[in-house]
């Protein structure tokens, strides 16, 4: 039986699902006993916090925050009574400081930088304690330590060595690794999105249970390229000062991963590398990297509201991931995998921030600011936008506005809290399953999560489009463009 979530899913105008009235949601899904340690409060764990009061049965003197710099979280940690601790996560002082903390069903929500996942998920696997993470982090200069070749920084690099510490602890403690909005939710978007596109290209399919089941799927329907596609557009009235760097969520991430090279799970269509493009000598081989950072390459994509642009290829756990999940194989031979990868455009101020780090090798600006209150209009449109299929393009996501993401959660702007919906599905289906070992976002209950996030991300929408990244190109340059297939990655210029 074909399983169709539509929720808050709308084929037509995305402005008629935004005047669908949505209220907070109050359920309660459980009741939650243990203790619960936020590494990391910033703009995420300061967006999450009221929704893990909101939905989980859990008192403020079962939480402690644990971060470097509350930067300006210390009054929303003190209204709701929550303890924190100002102190900096190292190698030599993990274990001492999280030992008394965390004990057996316990509960760690890893929400920092520069604190290694790795040496995280071992301390909570050895005490049975529960872990999130919204992406797979090094210690300080894993990103950016020039003694590391451009392979070994690379996020690729990072989830290898997850995969290794998995198959140490198979069926141990749940660790939902890489759980935000990307990655973690586009997982899930891309399958819903599959199971759309099967429903509406006549194909007869049950929603699949298996890996093998998800790939064989992708390639019945042809889906050649993905690409996690973003388009954020809010702004504030306050204009970007020379030497500052402005973002709508966490600059230090944004700019750690925008310096790693520039990452895509390579599709069996392709039929050419990149000038640039290089393969990695261990691991899945799902995956190339470009040798130069994703802060300075961009890519065609394209979104519903905004249509065609320029994105950038920001390296993301979900771009190898979902490659390496879909892969179909026949024995030891790769028979069907497609190209994945991020297609990223940041607020405007966050362009102008990201033009002059780039005109300084990356060197990031001593000045931060983070704009959530101040933000006045805009929406973080964010989907997964499958190519190459019997109807061409197809879009499926997230398009939730400033005004929207205020009326539904307290400490968020309209990017935030498409992150912070899945770290809160993400918490509750560990409790839900709290014996799956170290999970990717992949292999979790995609229908599950959907349920918790949806009434926090504003209209979902699926559109269908005839864009190709030769629409318009050649005209007045002539490029060398493969017309036999749009959907070769040369075809998409990047730049």
């Amino acid at each position: 039986m074909l399983f169709l979530l539509i929720a808050n899913e709308w084929n037509g105008d995305a402005e008629m699902a935004k005047k669908t009235a949505r209220k907070p949601s109050t359920k309660k899904y459980l009741d939650f006993h243990g203790r619960m340690v936020m590494v990391g409060f910033g703009s995420i764990g300061q967006g999450v916090l009221p929704l893990i009061l909101r939905h989980i049965n859990i008192k403020p003197e079962q939480i402690t925050i644990i971060t470097d710099d509350m930067r300006g979280g210390e009054g929303e940690a003190e209204r709701f009574g929550i303890e924190y601790v100002e102190k900096r996560l190292t190698e030599s002082n993990l274990r001492a400081t999280l030992d008394n903390r965390l004990g057996q069903g316990d509960f760690l929500v890893n929400l920092s930088v520069e604190v290694a996942s790795t040496a995280l998920i071992e301390l909570c696997q050895k005490k049975g304690v529960l872990y999130l993470d919204t992406c797979i982090e090094p210690w300080p200069g894993g990103y950016s330590d020039p003694n590391l070749s451009v392979s070994r920084r690379s996020n690729y690099a990072l989830r290898d060595t997850m995969l290794k510490l998995k198959a140490r602890h198979k069926g141990g403690t749940t660790a939902v690794v890489a759980h935000g909005a990307n990655p973690g939710l586009v997982s899930h978007f891309t399958k819903q999105a599959l199971v759309n596109l099967a429903r509406d290209t006549g194909v007869k399919t049950a929603v699949p249970t298996t890996r093998e089941g998800w790939g064989k799927l992708a390639q019945r329907l042809g889906v050649k390229v993905i690409h996690i596609a973003e388009r954020d557009t809010q702004v504030s009235p306050k204009p970007k000062e020379v030497g500052e760097f402005v973002n709508t969520w966490s600059i230090d991430g944004f700019v750690s991963e925008g310096g790693q090279p520039a990452e895509m799970g390579w599709g069996t269509h392709e039929k050419t590398m990149p000038p640039d493009g290089k393969r990695h000598t261990f691991g899945c081989d799902a995956a190339i990297y470009l040798n130069r950072p994703g802060l300075l390459t961009q890519v065609r994509t394209w979104t519903p509201i905004e249509g065609p642009f320029h994105g950038y290829i920001i390296t993301h756990n979900e771009s190898i991931s979902i490659a390496d999940y879909l892969t179909v194989h026949d024995g030891k031979k790769v028979v069907y995998r497609p190209t994945v990868h991020y297609a990223y455009h940041p607020c405007d101020q966050a362009i102008m921030s990201m033009h002059e780090i780039a005109g300084k090798n990356l060197k990031q600006q001593k000045r931060q600011r983070l704009i959530v209150d101040e933000v006045t209009s805009g929406r973080d449109e964010l989907g997964v936008l499958l190519m190459g299929h019997k109807k061409g393009a197809y879009w499926y996501g997230s398009q939730i506005d400033i005004h929207e993401a205020r009326s539904l959660a307290p400490y968020n702007n309209a990017t935030s809290i498409q992150v912070v919906a899945p770290v809160l599905s993400g918490i509750i289906w560990a409790l839900e399953n709290p014996n799956e070992g170290i999970v990717e976002a992949d292999e979790m209950d995609f229908q599950r999560n959907l349920e918790i996030c949806m009434p926090y991300l504003g209209p979902v929408v699926g559109k269908y489009s005839d864009w190709t990244p030769l629409q318009g190109r050649g005209e007045l340059f002539p490029e060398d463009l493969d017309k036999s297939d749009p959907w070769q990655f040369r075809n998409f210029r990047v730049v």
